[in-house]
């Protein structure tokens, strides 16, 4: 997962392969709340691994399940007949479907508890659903805000008697999660008499209502319901464990890929996306995701636990749609706008308001930093895309049909849309926000996004942007390259590594190459001589090295302290010496220019090898003070060494690196020398990183 305090998308090119999506994470946490309110053991298979279930899971320990957490698969055994374990106090980070359901269940279960959350999650109304628990004579306090977290559960002396006779009433046009909650917590309550609750208002993202409905059945629990206005459970309901239970992939994360296979051509020989884990009979309301990608051009086929998405009509074709059955799913649908054909409305996504942000405020802020002219209502909003050049006028408009939700003003964005423009978006700590924005960086400009904070995506899908990796291209000119040569010892690997992990970037350490090279022909059982060049040469060019963690990787098998030998090192020279292994190396070593980045580090990075990178820096210091830093490392390892020698070498290996006939040690003609020699590693780290800022389009965020 990025851990990086921004992640910078190149412009991208073709995309085509297979992702496999995580669980998805309205299921995950319904499946482990209802698994812990059950009797018996619940297997729970493909479970999503995120901050969101990750709070959950941590709030059932604390109120006395058994969590056997197996990744993927977790075995939980419930509660059964028993009381949970209180006092206790919960967090539960910025996870709605956390939070909601688990307030009601503890509020029915008995006991004395507090749950919190991040500063967001103390923004997020959950009034309704306390005033729907306080009919019934729960004991419910703010500790903050009235109608807001965190709350206190005060049933010390066990559940108080329940107002059960009269149907229990709760809005249902701010969150269809309040109602959820209560479906998933009054069988609690249910003993010789059904309950009812009746909805109060439109009954918002009815989908995600079909879920809870279809995984209570699967836990015993039989509810119906009357034109989704009344719901009743059944007397005498009781949590019953199914045993095993699989989790389906997030409908709402495929959007995404349903998204990126509409505006992209495919890869030569590939045919579109296809998508893993879920499939056009989903249980989820976000499927329906594919009826609005379809609308706007989309192919997409599919079948049980599969879909197959291609490019079909470009520009995509702008729609005007009712979204209240898909509200995640749609913010997709903001971003797709960007690449169609006349103005887009979203209507009746007033629920967009009270999420984990102000997702109307948020997209609409971060659309127009693209180009795009927006306008935003209550619970709507309305996408011009930008022109796709310069002084060009703006796309013409397409005729669509509403569908409903509130009316936004029939005369459309004031002004003519602008061209788009390189954009550094800000993502509020909302996972859909960086996930759809990424779709910016196929813009037809050609210029490269910026995601704030990507490591925000950890809430329902860590490992977005690796999957987003694994199936997009870019043209090898697009893809950042930053080179940093320098003499031995001057620091530059220790440099270049830590502007590789602070930049989210790959990092190549060409001086490693070589030795892997003699270390993988030796173990092959080739001599290091003329006579096996071309086969160490057919080796070096698919040697499967990795540089992960300071660790130097050889496929499985970590080679770090094997190549820093000192016969490692005369194997080296020798393989150096060999010109059809240096020619394989150097295709080797092009293959490292990945997405999102590199960062390399040698002696001829920027000379020969990466010769048209953006950035290249000169790394140098005295030969006093590498001598100095060298007999460090080497006293800290035990080894005696003296000053005067090890500098004396150095002086030596710098005249000869500097007048080798091939690749000699000289800074590029257009890199930035920079002298660490009186640096600590941040200072120089922070320097090299500054001047690859400056090389950036990206304004100062601005429009927050």
């Amino acid at each position: 997962m990025f851990s990086t305090a921004f992640l910078d998308l190149p412009p991208l090119d073709t995309a085509g392969g297979c992702v496999h999506l995580p669980g998805s994470k309205s299921i995950s946490n319904r499946v482990l709340l209802l698994a812990a309110l059950s009797r018996g053991t619940t297997t729970v298979h493909d479970l999503l691994a995120s901050d969101d279930t990750r709070v959950m899971l941590d709030a059932l320990r604390q109120i006395g399940c058994t969590v056997e957490d197996a990744g993927s698969t977790v075995r939980i055994t419930g509660l059964g007949d028993r009381s949970p374990q209180s006092p206790a106090q919960l967090f539960m980070g910025n996870a709605g479907t956390a939070m909601r359901p688990l307030t009601a269940a503890l509020a029915l279960l008995g006991g004395e508890f507090e749950l919190s959350g991040v500063p967001r999650m103390h923004e997020r109304p959950i009034g309704d659903l306390v005033d729907a628990l306080r009919q019934l004579g729960c004991h419910i306090d703010y500790l903050g805000n009235d109608g807001y977290p965190p709350l206190r559960i005060a049933h010390a002396d066990g559940v108080p008697a329940l107002a059960l006779a009269s149907p229990i009433r709760v809005r249902g046009d701010v969150s269809s999660q309040f109602l959820t909650a209560l479906l998933m917590a009054l069988p609690l309550a249910a003993g010789t008499h059904s309950i009812a609750i009746d909805v109060v208002g439109e009954l918002i993202s009815k989908p995600y209502i079909a879920i809870t409905l279809q995984l209570l059945a699967r836990f015993g629990i039989v509810v119906e319901h009357q034109n989704w206005q009344r719901f009743t459970i059944a007397a005498g309901s009781r949590y019953q464990s199914p045993d095993d239970i699989h989790v389906e992939a997030d409908a709402s994360s495929a959007s995404y890929f349903i998204a990126l296979g509409a505006i992209v051509s495919s890869t030569e020989g590939q045919n579109g996306i296809k998508i893993q884990g879920v499939g056009l009979d989903s249980i989820q309301g976000d499927i329906r995701f594919v009826d609005a990608a379809r609308a706007m051009g989309a192919v997409v086929t599919g079948g049980p636990n599969w879909l197959q998405i291609e490019r079909g009509a470009w520009p995509l074709k702008a729609i005007d749609l009712d979204c209240n059955h898909i509200p995640d799913a749609a913010m997709t649908l903001a971003v797709m706008a960007l690449y169609a054909e006349g103005t887009t409305t979203l209507r009746n996504i007033a629920s967009w308001r009270v999420k984990e942000t102000d997702r109307i405020a948020a997209m609409a802020t971060e659309l127009r930093k693209l180009g795009a002219t927006v306008e935003e209502g209550a619970d709507f909003i309305r996408v011009t895309p930008p022109t796709t050049g310069t002084g060009t006028a703006g796309p013409p408009r397409c005729a669509s049909a509403s569908s409903g939700g509130s009316e936004p003003s029939s005369a459309g964005s004031a002004g003519a849309p602008s061209g788009w423009k390189a954009a550094s978006i800000h993502t509020y700590d909302d996972h859909r926000v960086a996930m759809c924005f990424s779709l910016a960086a196929f813009n037809p400009a050609d210029l490269p996004v910026r995601i704030e904070d990507p490591k925000c995506v950890a809430k329902t899908f860590p490992d977005y942007f690796e999957a987003l990796f694994s199936v997009v291209h870019a043209l090898p000119r697009h893809v950042p390259v930053i080179t940093i040569d320098g003499p031995t010892a001057s620091g530059k690997g220790t440099v270049a590594e830590a502007v590789a992990k602070r930049l989210g970037y790959e990092f190549l350490d060409s001086g490693a190459m070589y030795r892997i090279t003699a270390l993988a022909a030796l173990r092959a059982g080739l001599g290091i001589d003329a006579a096996h060049e071309a086969p160490i040469a057919t080796l070096a060019r698919s040697l499967p090295v990795r540089f992960e963690a300071g660790r130097i990787l050889l496929g499985a098998d970590d080679v770090t302290d094997a190549i820093r030998t000192e016969e490692a090192g005369m194997n080296a020279s020798r393989v150096s010496a060999l010109p059809a292994v240096r020619a394989a190396l150097v295709d080797l070593q092009h293959g490292f220019q990945r997405l999102p980045g590199l960062v390399a580090d040698g002696r001829d990075m920027g000379t020969v090898i990466f010769p048209d990178a953006p950035l290249k820096v000169f790394l140098t210091a005295s030969a006093s003070c590498r001598a100095e830093r060298r007999h460090k490392q080497l006293i800290s390892k035990g080894f005696s060494a003296s000053i005067d020698d090890l500098r004396a070498d150095l002086e030596a290996r710098d005249a000869r690196d500097s007048s080798r006939s091939v690749a000699p040690l000289k800074p590029a003609q257009d890199a930035l020398v920079l002298d660490n020699s009186t640096l600590t590693i941040d200072e120089a780290v922070n320097q090299v990183l500054s001047w690859w800022q400056e090389r950036q389009p990206f304004a100062v965020t601005a429009q927050r």
